[in-house]
C-alpha cells in the first residue's frame, strides 16, 4: 500500500490534465458559398436576371445603384501585358495560308526584316536579343491580320492574337534584373473586347452584353496610365480581367455570339455603352457569384463607392445557375492551416469579426498551447485557396475559460 500511494497520488494531480489534453484535428473542412470577391456585379446573378427577362442596362443598373449606363467614347486602342518577367519567349506565327508573314522592328530604327519563321527573343542586360536580327532596345512585331495570327507563350499559357500588334521592352524587375515584358496594342471597342473572357459565350444574351458593357467600362478607368512594372494599362488574366485573345472570338459555335453580345452595345461609331457615375465611367468590379448578398467595395478594400453597395444576390445561391459555388467545402490539413496562420499547430478556429452581408472579415486561430493568431480574410482566402469570404463558424468550437488551475475545457458549438 505504502507504494502504491505516491502513484495514486501522482495520478490524482495529472488526471486534470489528462483530460484537459485535447487531440489536434488532422484536417479541418471549410463551408461556405460563392466565389470571388462579391462587389459590383455578380456574374451568376446577371444571368439568372437575364433568363427572367431583364435587360443588360436593368442588370447593370440593380448590380450599381445610382450609376447611369450612357454611351461613351471608346475609340482608344489599349495596351495588355501578354507575358510577364519572362527571361526568353519564342513567338510564332500560325500558317493559315501562304501570306503568313511577320514584320519587325527595332526600337525607332524602322523595319528590320520579316519572315515565316519563329522568332526568339532573350534578355541581354538592359536590352533584347533577337537572335540574329540583332539587339535592340525594345521591338515591335506586326503581322497581316486577315491572313495569320500570333502565338506568344506566357510563363504557363499559350496566347493566340488576330489583331493589333506587340511590343517588347526590357522593364526592370527587382530581385531580377531586367526582363522581358511583352504588350498588345489594339483597338478597345472591337478587337480587345472580342477577346474578354469573363462569362461563357453560350450565356442568355443580357448576361453576355452586360459583361461586356462592365469590361468596356472596367478598360476605360485603367487606361489612363501606363504602369512601368508591366509596360502595360491592363494585364491579361483575373487580376485585372481575362483576355483570352483569338481565342475567345473564334469559339467553335458560340464565338460569333459574344462578338454579336459586344456589337450590340455600340451605340454608333465612336460610342458604346458604359457604366458611369456624375458622367464619368465607375471603378467597375465584378465576380462569379457571392453568398446571397453582395459586398460593399468599403468592407472588401477600406474604399466607400456610393454604386458599390450591397444589394440582395438570391441567384449565386441557386444550384441550377450555379452549380459549383452555390455551396462548396474545401478540406485543408493540419500543416496547410498551422503554416498560414504561423503557429506550431491548429486546434480551432474562429471567424471572429463579418461584415452586415454576413462576410467574414477576420479569422482567429488557436493553437494546442493556447497561442493565437488573427489573419484578414484575405490572407486566409489566399492562404488556404478559399473561393469566398462566405464561409460559417465551424460547427463546433473549444472555447477556453481562463482558469489559474489545469482544468477540462468545455465544447460550445456556436451556431454555423
Amino acid at each position: 500500500m505504502r507504494r502504491l500511494l505516491p502513484f495514486l497520488l501522482l495520478s490524482l494531480v495529472l488526471a486534470p490534465f489528462a483530460a484537459h489534453a485535447t487531440a489536434v484535428p488532422a484536417t479541418f473542412t471549410i463551408k461556405g458559398s460563392g466565389f470571388g470577391h462579391g462587389v459590383g456585379l455578380s456574374q451568376i446573378g446577371a444571368k439568372g436576371q437575364a433568363l427572367e427577362g431583364k435587360s443588360a442596362v436593368e442588370i447593370l443598373n440593380y448590380y450599381f445603384p445610382t450609376s447611369q449606363v450612357i454611351p461613351v467614347v471608346d475609340t482608344q486602342t489599349i495596351r495588355v501585358n501578354i507575358a510577364h518577367q519572362v527571361a526568353a519567349i519564342k513567338i510564332s506565327v500560325t500558317k493559315n495560308n501562304s501570306n503568313n508573314q511577320w514584320t519587325l522592328s527595332a526600337g525607332e530604327t524602322g523595319t528590320i526584316s520579316s519572315g515565316t519563321k519563329p522568332i526568339s527573343f532573350t534578355i541581354l542586360g538592359k536590352q533584347i536579343s533577337a537572335g540574329n536580327l540583332g539587339i535592340s532596345d525594345y521591338w515591335t512585331l506586326r503581322w497581316n491580320e486577315s491572313t495569320t495570327t500570333m502565338v506568344v507563350p506566357s510563363e504557363s499559357t499559350t496566347t493566340t492574337l488576330a489583331h493589333g500588334y506587340l511590343q517588347l521592352k526590357p522593364v526592370s524587375a527587382p530581385g531580377l534584373g531586367y526582363r522581358i515584358e511583352v504588350t498588345n496594342t489594339l483597338n478597345l471597342r472591337d478587337h480587345y473586347l472580342w477577346g474578354i473572357s469573363e462569362v461563357s459565350s453560350s450565356w442568355p444574351t443580357a448576361a453576355m452584353q452586360a459583361q461586356a458593357i462592365a469590361s468596356r467600362t472596367y478598360a476605360l478607368t485603367r487606361m489612363r496610365t501606363i504602369r512601368k512594372e508591366c509596360d502595360c494599362n491592363l494585364y491579361n488574366h483575373k487580376f485585372d480581367q481575362v483576355y483570352a485573345g483569338y481565342s475567345k472570338e473564334s469559339e467553335p459555335r458560340f464565338g460569333q455570339f459574344w462578338r454579336a453580345a459586344v456589337s450590340a452595345t455600340n451605340v454608333d461609331t465612336t460610342t458604346a455603352l458604359a457604366i458611369t457615375y456624375q458622367g464619368k465611367p465607375i471603378n467597375v468590379f465584378f465576380s462569379s457569384s457571392t453568398g446571397g448578398m453582395t459586398a460593399t467595395s468599403k468592407d472588401v478594400w477600406g474604399t466607400d463607392y456610393p454604386y458599390l453597395i450591397s444589394v440582395p444576390d438570391p441567384w449565386s445561391l441557386d444550384k441550377k445557375l450555379n452549380p459549383k459555388y452555390s455551396t462548396w467545402a474545401v478540406t485543408v490539413t493540419q500543416a496547410q492551416i498551422s503554416q498560414a496562420f504561423g503557429l506550431p499547430d491548429v486546434l480551432r478556429y474562429a471567424v471572429t469579426s463579418r461584415t452586415k452581408t454576413s462576410a467574414a472579415l477576420f479569422v482567429t486561430a488557436t493553437s494546442s498551447s493556447g497561442a493565437q493568431s488573427k489573419l484578414t480574410v484575405s490572407e486566409f482566402k489566399i492562404r488556404l485557396k478559399i473561393p469566398s469570404s462566405w464561409f460559417a463558424q465551424p460547427s463546433t468550437a473549444v472555447i477556453p475559460t481562463p482558469s489559474p488551475t489545469p482544468m477540462i475545457s468545455e465544447s460550445v458549438t456556436t451556431t454555423p
